[in-house]
């Protein structure tokens, strides 16, 4: 049995940050095994129809960690990026708005301002009323009726599924604050008003896909990565993993960047622990790509729109130059017939924030850690990070770690 200091499951962006950040310190008693045949997990590219294609869905490198960006950049250099100003929209009564919706309510049609303007102030938070405790009724207290009903119950539905109660309402905090005040200066002044949100100002691979930059990464550790291994036991009593080839792998310290679901035997934790892991919930997400050219500068559209399939379309010669066409993302469970065209399936996607979520999380992380067991990123903490997050997230717990364990690396 192959027994190292670190034993990293998963080569997506979190498990390729983390080996990577321990090699750049000076640490070489790492392992990652990645069950796929190539790293990148959900940020991973294919060419189709002659250019690239991120088949894990839309995914960029947001501006505003500057460590993270200049981390990254240490693999595939800056002059190898575009630089973008986000243009992202909604369709929206026969045409298209900007996002978020509730900033741009100026750009609607005069009589629907109004519409709109009336309903935010008669919402719950703008009335006094107390904040309610299910997801549906959040909606309404929060935007009011209108923005509700015409977009974001619709749109979590496509997203989610259609039990919207089933998740909590602690994750929506970060919406801000839809002031009648304020929203109503936005029409008079025919602007937006509020905080950008994430990924207003953007990177992406001047010749390639998103998927690039994590294969740059794979190859400065290829000696310590086996691709094609799926991991399926863990033990955390004496630290170990199996897998299906049936060979075992051991670690002082297991960094598990994959989805804790995909144990399917896990030694040394209670059977109500276990239970609470299949209590977990996700969304799986359908990748389809389109040949046709739009006649758009946006570079990606929401469809709140019941009657459409997907959710979200991603404009690629919009940021991939000398492409064309464009994608679709779809829940597994709205998907429609085949269609001769490239398909790609994520069955894990998008972590669900359900109601007993934070519980259960805090509990199975904490007592990980006790054993040496670390959830990281996305899937390891069942939380929905975007990429550069993962790779701060990453590149801090490598450094916490080696400093426990006494490495003297100075940067």
């Amino acid at each position: 049995m192959k027994k190292v200091k670190y034993l990293i499951l998963g080569a997506g962006p979190a498990g390729l940050a983390f080996a990577n950040r321990l090699k750049q310190m000076g640490e070489e008693s790492f392992l990652v095994l990645e069950k796929e045949e190539e790293a990148g997990g959900l940020c991973r590219s294919s060419q189709v129809d002659g250019s690239p294609l991120d088949i894990g869905g839309g995914h960029f490198l947001d501006v505003r960690r500057p460590e993270v960006v200049d981390f990254l950049f240490g693999f595939m250099p800056k002059e190898e990026w575009d630089a973008y100003e986000r243009d992202s929209r909604i369709s929206f009564d026969g045409s298209f708005i900007h996002h978020p919706f509730e900033a741009n309510i100026w750009e609607m049609k005069p009589e629907k301002q109004k519409e709109y303007l009336d309903s935010i102030a008669d919402a719950g938070c703008n009335r006094g009323a107390a904040m309610p405790g299910e997801f549906v009724d959040w909606i309404y207290w929060k935007l009011g009726q209108k923005i509700a009903e015409d977009y974001m119950l619709p749109y979590n539905e496509k997203m989610f599924g259609d039990n919207l109660n089933a998740l909590g309402t602690y994750w929506l905090e970060k919406l801000p604050n839809v002031s009648y005040e304020e929203t109503k200066r936005s029409c008079e002044e025919k602007r937006a008003y509020g905080k950008q949100p994430g990924h207003a100002q953007f990177y992406y691979p001047k010749k390639y896909g998103y998927g690039e930059l994590w294969l740059r990464m794979q190859e400065t550790i290829k000696d310590k990565l086996m691709l094609g291994v799926a991991v399926n036991g863990l033990s955390l009593t004496d630290k170990t993993v199996s897998c299906t080839d049936g060979n075992s792998y051991a670690g002082e310290n297991i960094i598990t960047t994959i989805p804790w679901m995909e144990f399917s035997r896990i030694e040394g934790m209670s059977e109500e622990m276990k239970a609470d892991i299949g209590r977990l919930k996700y969304s799986s997400i359908q990748t389809e790509y389109n040949p046709e050219r739009l006649d758009t500068q946006t570079h990606w559209i929401y469809y709140p729109q019941r009657e459409i399939s997907y959710h979200r379309i991603l404009v690629r010669h919009n940021f991939c130059p000398d492409s064309k066409g464009y994608w679709t993302e779809t829940n597994k469970e709205r998907i429609l017939p085949a269609n001769g065209r490239f398909r790609y399936m994520n069955e894990y996607a998008y972590p669900l924030n359900t109601v007993d979520k934070p519980r259960i999380m805090e509990q199975l992380l904490a007592y990980a850690k006790k054993e040496r067991v670390y959830g990281l990123g996305r899937w390891g903490e069942h939380e929905h990070y975007n990429s550069d997050a993962v790779v701060e997230l990453s590149m801090k717990l490598a450094e916490e770690l080696l400093e426990r364990d006494g490495n003297s690396y100075e940067p």
